[in-house]
């Protein structure tokens, strides 16, 4: 069974986007995993197909209706009762690449898309919804957020990637960043590649990487570097 994605979303339209092309595309084509875009409009109970309302209390903006939500969600879950439920909302936890293996290591995913003000939150309280944030910013909506979840997810199905061994060696895969690499030409701008890499010294190549990794990790994100058991400057 392929990995399934199922994305609720006032913007069907937008997906798969592009996930259409490269290696999620020929992915999706070859049925490594299936996208089902979802109109949340379609469980609004008036003619008009309302799904948002004023924010209680007052304040700027509309808010996702709750009732609408979970009749969205319910019809999701019975669709693919297997399927975790996540809600893309920067009020969320920060996804991990951690998180995201474990996804891709399941059936697939419901992903509900906020837009507006956010959802009611009562819809988190009444329904099995794991709420996630793609990192300390304000989207117009939860859509691309829900495009970059997906493609973190679908590029480790197997079978994706050419090689086997190309999403390991990454970037927080080992809790700190990658090292950065080069290719030709080797002299580019008087700048050259470094010159362990031309070595043909697979241990030395091996150890110049990880020290890189580190001082990298250390000097550009050291709360990832705190975390990795490093001690800050």
């Amino acid at each position: 069974m392929s990995f399934t994605a199922q994305i609720l979303t006032l913007y069907p339209d937008m997906f798969p986007g592009p996930l259409g092309h490269s290696l999620a595309g020929r992915a999706l084509e070859d049925g490594k995993w299936a996208c089902d875009p979802i109109q949340i409009r379609d469980f609004a109970a008036d003619k008009h197909r309302t799904v948002d309302d004023t924010p209680a209390g007052g304040g700027a903006g509309m808010v996702l209706r709750c009732d609408v939500l979970g009749a969205a969600v319910d019809a999701a879950i019975a669709r693919g009762p297997d399927l975790p439920v996540l809600a893309m909302t920067p009020r969320g936890k920060p996804i991990t690449q951690a998180r995201i293996r474990d996804l891709a290591e399941g059936p697939g995913m419901t992903i509900l898309c906020g837009r507006f003000e956010g959802f009611d939150e009562r819809i988190f309280d009444a329904r099995p919804i794991e709420q996630i944030s793609m990192g300390d910013i304000i989207l117009s909506g939860g859509e691309m957020g829900a495009l970059m979840l997906l493609d973190a997810c679908v590029r480790l199905l197997p079978g994706v990637m050419g090689a086997a061994s190309s999403g390991v060696e990454e970037s927080f895969e080992s809790g700190i960043l990658e090292y950065p690499h080069y290719t030709r030409p080797n002299d580019w701008e008087g700048r050259m590649i470094p010159e362990v890499l031309r070595s043909g010294d697979h241990a030395k190549i091996a150890a110049w990487r990880k020290q890189r990794a580190e001082d990298d990790t250390r000097l550009r994100r050291p709360d990832l570097w705190e975390r990795h058991g490093g001690v800050r400057d």
